[in-house]
């Protein structure tokens, strides 16, 4: 079947986003007309976009041939009136709610009867801009990413009063400038910066219980857990004065929903100054925008040590035994610990002074190790309140022999990876109960949109969703703070044994 013909586009606003929009769709074969209220905007937005093609030709990421044509595809205009013959026009101008409300009550009028607007908004309600036109039904959210030639994932986002073919229509038009087309309901957010919301987040929750150093938490959430850049790396990387009013923003427009409850911290530093990269120092400091390292901690010299590995689990005690006799620590076989012992807990959900409890420990010779993330890149692991200093250099000791570094935090439910992860897993949960979007397109947009190793259902699954419903449960009894109530969603997939990442119903 041959495919249907791409539609004449317009682009209104032709800044970083819209020149970005403009050199897809050119380069996917579409006729695109270039509309700016700033004098000479288009024509310099058509000249910024010819060039960046003749590069990627240059660097034979682009045939010259096929650079010149989409080049030849552009075409600026002065006026909206030049926009009558397109069969979309999206908008990709300042996000301010009144000034798109003007421009699509002044494209309405342009336009033909049944050309589609769309608004590339990444923080504004759809139906709201909608509304100020007189034909709300044929609006709806086309939510590209920046860089646009780079990000291959769009969100295509029904408004209240969207016609379900005008999504249809724009997601076919995403897919053919190859993207990644999901569809996903008007929320705050909409899918992937509403699924984002859970890192960051839960890492300013845990730095502001004083648990560990940002730089730690940046470390283990990156070598341990995975992810491609800590939450405090790309809080500077995307300045302060940007993420701290997006995370107060869609806190109060969810009604102060306490998930997304933002942190103090943030917004102190942000008055401060301290905006990150831009402004030489954020959480870390820039020289030349270079961040400079921050020294680790040294590894003390202390004996192997006896061990002896919680009972509670039995696979992960026989993981860990392992690991301690092949570091050259003496494991102990007993019931219970000789007093000598360095006790070795492996929670999942309690923290190392409530395991000790549950197990009738003594709290003062009791470490905690995360042994569900990172025991072959970075170990993570903590003491009671009691713990005595040389048990803990010990242990430190023990479990950096073999190169592998390790962090030493505090007493912490959940320590950081399994707490941060669960959190992504819960809110992307209450996504797909909320229907905002299928399973498998909130995976797929996450994982394009946030550079995630995989998407946060499938780390729900790879953890296993019991696992992770048992870890919120545990958070929700210590700290009694709804932001870690489980949603619907995990706890029926956990009790029923359904995977998250594929479960509909």
């Amino acid at each position: 079947m041959q495919a249907a013909p791409l539609p004449s586009l317009g682009i209104a606003g032709t800044g970083l986003m819209g020149g970005g929009i403009a050199q897809v769709a050119a380069q996917a074969g579409c006729a695109v007309r270039l509309y700016d209220s700033r004098p000479g905007a288009a024509l310099a937005a058509r000249d910024a976009i010819g060039k960046q093609l003749e590069r990627l030709a240059q660097k034979g990421k682009l045939d010259a041939g096929e650079a010149r044509a989409a080049t030849a595809r552009l075409m600026p205009i002065a006026s909206l009136e030049d926009l009558r013959e397109c069969g979309v026009v999206i908008e990709a101008i300042v996000e301010d709610l009144e000034a798109k409300r003007e421009l699509f009550r002044a494209l309405e009028r342009a336009v033909a009867p049944d050309c589609v607007l769309a608004t590339n908004t990444s923080s504004l309600s759809v139906t709201a801009i909608a509304a100020a036109c007189e034909r709300p039904e044929r609006v709806a959210g086309m939510h590209f990413f920046s860089p646009v030639p780079l990000m291959k994932v769009v969100e295509v986002i029904d408004g209240v009063r969207t016609a379900p073919g005008v999504a249809e229509r724009l997601l076919a038009l995403g897919r053919a400038f190859g993207h990644t087309a999901v569809r996903a309901k008007d929320t705050p957010g909409f899918l992937v910066n509403h699924a984002g919301r859970a890192y960051g987040t839960e890492a300013l929750r845990i730095l502001s219980e004083g648990v560990a150093e940002f730089h730690v938490i940046d470390d283990v959430l990156r070598e341990a857990a995975g992810f491609r850049m800590g939450p405090f790396e790309l809080l500077d990387l995307t300045g302060l004065d940007v993420s701290q009013p997006v995370m107060d923003s869609i806190y109060r427009q969810f009604y102060e929903e306490p998930r997304f409850r933002p942190s103090p911290l943030l917004l102190q530093r942000r008055l401060g100054g301290l905006l990150g990269r831009k402004s030489g120092r954020g959480f870390y400091s820039y020289v030349e925008g270079v961040r400079r390292p921050i020294d680790a901690s040294p590894v003390p010299a202390a004996p192997k040590p006896s061990v002896w590995v919680s009972r509670a689990d039995a696979p992960l005690r026989e993981r860990i035994e392992a690991l301690a006799a092949k570091l050259g620590a003496r494991v102990e076989a007993g019931e219970r610990p000789s007093a000598d012992a360095i006790c070795v807990l492996a929670p999942w959900g309690p923290d190392a002074t409530c395991a000790a409890l549950a197990e009738d420990l003594d709290a003062r010779r009791c470490v905690a190790l995360d042994a569900w993330f990172g025991l072959e890149t970075r170990r993570t692991l903590m003491g009671t309140p009691l713990t005595d200093s040389a048990v803990r250099d010990a242990a430190r000791a023990l479990f950096a022999a073999d190169g592998v570094p390790v962090s030493w935090i505090r007493d912490c439910p959940g320590f950081i990876a399994p707490r941060v992860v669960a959190q992504v897993v819960s809110v992307a949960c209450d996504i797909a109960q909320q229907r905002i979007a299928a399973p498998a397109d909130i995976d797929r947009a996450v994982t394009l949109g946030l550079g995630y190793r995989q998407g946060p259902l499938a780390m729900g699954d790879a953890l296993g969703p019991a696992r992770v419903l048992a870890l919120l449960q545990s958070l929700l009894a210590f700290y009694g703070d709804p932001r870690y109530r489980p949603s619907p969603w995990l706890t029926r997939r956990a009790r029923l044994g359904i995977p998250l990442a594929t479960a509909e119903d």
